[in-house]
C-alpha cells in the first residue's frame, strides 16, 4: 500500500523514511535525490561509514558495485559520480570514474577502468585503464601531462597544443618534437650511454 514509514531521531524528523508512493528509502531528509536509497547530511560530517571489526589479516570493510546480470562486452559495470549543481541550479556529474567490461568472454575476461572529468560542459576521459595500455588524454584534448620531480616543477611535460615534450623544461619550443634542458639551464642536457 502507499502508507510511508518514518522514524524520528532526536533532531531529524526524517532519520529513516521509506517512501512507499515513490518507492526509495531516505536516510535523514524526505528528498528524493533520484536514487533507490538516498542519505543526506546537513554539515561537512562524513556521511557513510563502512566499518569492519574482523581482526584477521584479509581485506575489510568491503564495497562492491555488482551488476547482477549476464554480462557483454562494453557493459558499464559502475559509475562512481562525484555531482554538484551548476550556477543555473542543474545537477551535473563534474567526474566520473567508471568500470566497463572489454571482453566478457568466460575464462579471458577484460575490464577497462576510466576516469572522466567535466571539461566545457562535457564529460572528457582523462585517464584510461586498460587491458593492454594506460592512457591519458583519450579524448584527444588540449590538456597538458605534467610530472614534477622533487626540486623540478616540470620535469616531464607534454604540452598538448603544441605537441611537444620538455623535459625540465616548462615551455618547449613548438620546433621540435622533444626540449631536453639540463638542470643548469644549458639545452641539451642529454648523457646516452
Amino acid at each position: 500500500q502507499d502508507v510511508d514509514f518514518r522514524v524520528e531521531s532526536n533532531g531529524n524528523a526524517n532519520m529513516l523514511l521509506v517512501d512507499a508512493g515513490n518507492d526509495h528509502i531516505n536516510v535523514g531528509t524526505s528528498t528524493d535525490h533520484g536514487a533507490v536509497m538516498n542519505i543526506e547530511s546537513s554539515d561537512n560530517a562524513i556521511t557513510l561509514c563502512l566499518a569492519s571489526t574482523d581482526t584477521d589479516a584479509n581485506v575489510g570493510p568491503q564495497l562492491k558495485l555488482f551488476r547482477a546480470v549476464t554480462g557483454a562486452d562494453n557493459d558499464v559495470c559502475g559509475n562512481i559520480e562525484f555531482g554538484a549543481k551548476d550556477d543555473a541550479g542543474n545537477t551535473e556529474a563534474y567526474a566520473l570514474i567508471r568500470q566497463t567490461i572489454v571482453d566478457a568472454s568466460h575464462g579471458s575476461e577484460d575490464g577497462r577502468l576510466s576516469f572522466l572529468n567535466m571539461e566545457g560542459g562535457s564529460q572528457r576521459e582523462v585517464l584510461t585503464l586498460g587491458n593492454t595500455e594506460v592512457v591519458v588524454n583519450e579524448d584527444s584534448r588540449d590538456v597538458d601531462f605534467r610530472i614534477e620531480s622533487d626540486g623540478v616543477s616540470h620535469m616531464l611535460y607534454v604540452d598538448a597544443g603544441s605537441d611537444v615534450v620538455g623535459i625540465n623544461e616548462s615551455s618547449p619550443e613548438s620546433g621540435s618534437l622533444l626540449n631536453i634542458t639540463h638542470p643548469g639551464d644549458a639545452k641539451y642536457g642529454l648523457n646516452l650511454n
